[in-house]
């Protein structure tokens, strides 16, 4: 699979089945994570792969109501950084777009492999950063759960999720959001 294949690919899928997670398949991601760009080369980006299973259902208890889904993912992978860790320029803190930029390398490469790597926003930041033994004063900003696509659809899912799952949302056309020389709000 190619880059544009694992683009064209990846699904955000929330019905997922177990898979084994080994030393070299988290190995085999970081790495990936580990040549993404980011400013000055700082590579600003932390990572915990979660796979133990007590760990794990100790992560599920910091998840908001709509993902309890993730309880079937064989993996979480704790994205963190803070500014300092990067590029501030004037008002511009590089990090929180350096450690997506690797994230999203982890994102595709998982794709390419044939499994789902999902990022959510839906938790208890602070409880997991407890969980993970993460300092205060850095930011947990976000958790990719990882598993095989499922063929069954999550009975836990809403009905707008579910739709999800069989079909890709619809995206924005690229009048939109892609613009020639110039940002036109038209």
């Amino acid at each position: 699979m190619n880059v544009n294949e694992a683009i064209k690919n990846r699904r955000a899928y929330r019905s997922l089945d177990p898979i084994e997670i080994n030393d070299e398949l988290i190995k085999d991601l970081a790495e990936k994570a580990q040549l993404a760009p980011s400013c000055s080369n700082k590579q600003p980006w932390n990572f915990v792969f979660i796979k133990d299973q007590e760990q794990l259902k100790k992560m599920f208890t910091t998840l908001s109501k709509g993902n309890k889904w993730v309880e079937k993912a064989s993996l979480i992978i704790a994205v963190f950084s803070k500014p300092e860790h990067d590029c501030i320029i004037g008002e511009r803190r590089y990090y929180l777009f350096d450690t997506g930029m690797a994230t999203a390398f982890i994102i595709l490469r998982a794709t390419e492999l044939g499994l789902v790597a999902h990022p959510i926003a839906g938790f208890n930041e602070e409880k997991a950063k407890e969980i993970l033994k993460i300092p205060d004063e850095i930011r947990l900003i976000t958790l990719v759960n990882v598993g095989k696509h499922s063929d069954e659809v999550n009975p836990v899912l809403s009905d707008a999720m579910k739709l999800g799952e069989k079909q890709r949302p619809p995206r924005k056309s690229l009048d939109k959001f892609a613009y020639i020389n110039e940002y036109n709000s038209d």
